[in-house]
């Protein structure tokens, strides 16, 4: 890689650097896998789906994503309003990569697993 590529790499303008800050955050992906096996979902059903995630922090995400064009969010006027989410057609292309990752995850978990305790013994 030569120097102007780097710098154009390293730069806050960079498109790896401004989507993979985005994305790669700790709940992003695990939403976006989540609404793939639905055409679409309420809220607590995202809730329930990513038990771990907390009520705060699926706004957040949420909202993250509509911002950048991965999640519609549709809200229903009825008594009480009904909202949900789906994917769009920029998170159905994304969706092969994320599958990609999380089947290499899945094959190289239990070793890298097995790293991190030899390093944590090594310390």
């Amino acid at each position: 890689m030569d120097r102007t590529t780097l710098r154009d790499a390293l730069s806050p303008q960079c498109p790896i650097r401004n989507v993979l800050s985005r994305l790669g955050d700790k709940w992003s992906l695990l939403v976006l896998y989540t609404l793939e096996h639905a055409p679409s979902m309420r809220f607590g059903e995202l809730l329930r789906a990513v038990p771990d995630i907390s009520q705060k922090m699926l706004t957040v995400t949420l909202r993250t994503l509509e911002e950048d064009g991965f999640v519609t969010r549709s809200v229903y006027p009825e008594i009480p309003p009904r909202v949900e989410y789906a994917l769009t057609e920029r998170a159905q292309s994304l969706l092969p990569h994320i599958n990609a990752l999380i089947g290499w995850a899945a094959d190289n978990m239990e070793a890298i697993l097995d790293d991190r305790q030899r390093a944590r013994a090594g310390k």
